[in-house]
């Protein structure tokens, strides 16, 4: 059970009466499949330990009254009486029952206490397991009956419509669909998925954050992006059926470099290989091959960082330093870029010289301590009860 579970129990019990729904959701790690989901690709997504925990009660005078034990701050609003708040915290739950109004489903107010322990700004996605958590209350408190993907899609739009984040489906589909000790390996265009066994012991997969705002990744995203479409609508001369990069091969590119843009062309050859490496990924999960997984995301990162150009000194610097500690099976930039995350695998003794390690060569590197954050494969949203 997390350990914020009674914690946020007993929180809504000195506030709130009655007994509430409990609910333990996650947030994510990718292990490789970078940039590719835009591109109609492959993510290798996992939950992890790190969560949301939701206490969640109805009510019967149509008041939703919001509880953040982490910002220890209240808000409140009425059903179909939602308002963007200088909180803004309270944007993500609004915008979900939002979306379930919007979609004519039948609920009423709520008492809710919620906090969490995903490291803000890491890249593991608070707000999606802010909007999942909530989704998946909001179906068990008034008996929905609603699917996963139904769930998934609501959370999405969500911080699509509401908050004005314009985010892939990713990140709320691996908060609902995690499951413990594995990880999924997610088709972007036909949201079709499998799992794949993530089950050594002995592993540990680790964050470390750069510290560095992510000031460019919005506009770069954008550019990139439209790098991509450009050298898709290039090959659609030669290719009519074309409808992303997830239908390009690099025999494909090959022969139509000399009418692609060099810069263009190396997106798009990023985007392929990255694709290609999602598979293998796949296929060495499936015979426990941790080496060859390993190596590849040391090839992901290489591509981020030399063709698709959304890494920066301060994310090679933390992966230069992850390579150097024995152990250490591989590390690449997670995310959007410019700044935010590192992930690594690691073995599980040797995590403590990577701290150590780790630590001291960015912070001879970059003038400051990375913050590390050591997390487990886990089960999506789920409901909890108390010991």
């Amino acid at each position: 059970m997390n350990a914020l579970v009674p914690v946020i129990a007993d929180r809504f019990r000195r506030q709130f009466p009655g007994k509430p729904l409990l609910v333990v959701s996650p947030g994510r790690v990718n292990l490789i499949g970078e940039h590719t989901d835009y591109n109609e690709g492959f993510v290798m997504p996992g939950a992890t330990d790190k969560a949301v925990v939701f206490a969640v009660a109805p009510r019967a005078d149509g008041l939703c009254h919001f509880v953040s034990r982490d910002f220890d701050q209240e808000f409140r609003c009425e059903i179909g009486g939602f308002h963007r708040s200088p909180l803004r915290w309270p944007d993500y739950l609004q915008g979900v029952l939002d979306q379930f109004v919007k979609a004519g489903r039948r609920i009423g107010g709520i008492s809710c206490v919620f906090g969490g322990d995903i490291p803000i700004g890491a890249g593991m996605s608070s707000s999606a397991a802010i909007e999942g958590g909530l989704a998946f209350a909001l179906d068990s408190l008034f008996g929905l009956g609603l699917s996963k993907l139904d769930l998934v899609r609501l959370a999405q739009k969500a911080e699509n419509e509401f908050v004005g984040v314009r985010c892939g489906i990713m990140d709320q589909f691996i908060n609902i669909h995690g499951r413990e000790k594995s990880v999924l390996k997610l088709d972007c265009r036909s949201l079709t998925f499998d799992y794949l066994p993530f089950e050594r012991e002995d592993l540990r997969v680790v964050i470390a954050d750069t510290l560095v705002r992510r000031e460019l990744a919005s506009s770069e995203y954008n550019v990139r992006r439209g790098q991509c479409e450009a050298g898709v609508a290039a090959l659609r001369a030669h290719e009519p059926a074309l409808r992303s990069l997830r239908d390009v091969t690099l025999d494909m590119l090959r022969d139509h470099r000399a009418e692609l843009d060099p810069v263009v062309y190396r997106r798009c050859e990023y985007v392929v290989r990255e694709n290609i490496r999602v598979g293998e990924a796949a296929v060495a999960l499936a015979r426990n091959d941790f080496a060859v997984f390993g190596g590849l995301m040391n090839l992901s990162h290489a591509g981020l960082r030399d063709d698709y150009q959304v890494s920066s000194p301060e994310l090679d610097a933390l992966v230069e330093a992850a390579r150097r500690v024995p152990g250490v099976l591989g590390s690449r930039m997670m995310g959007a870029g410019f700044g935010g995350c590192t992930i690594s695998l690691v073995e599980a003794g040797a995590v403590p010289e990577f701290e150590a390690r780790v630590a001291r060569d960015y912070e001879a590197a970059a003038g400051k301590a990375p913050k590390i954050h050591v997390v487990r494969i886990e089960a999506g949203t789920h409901a909890a009860e108390l010991a």
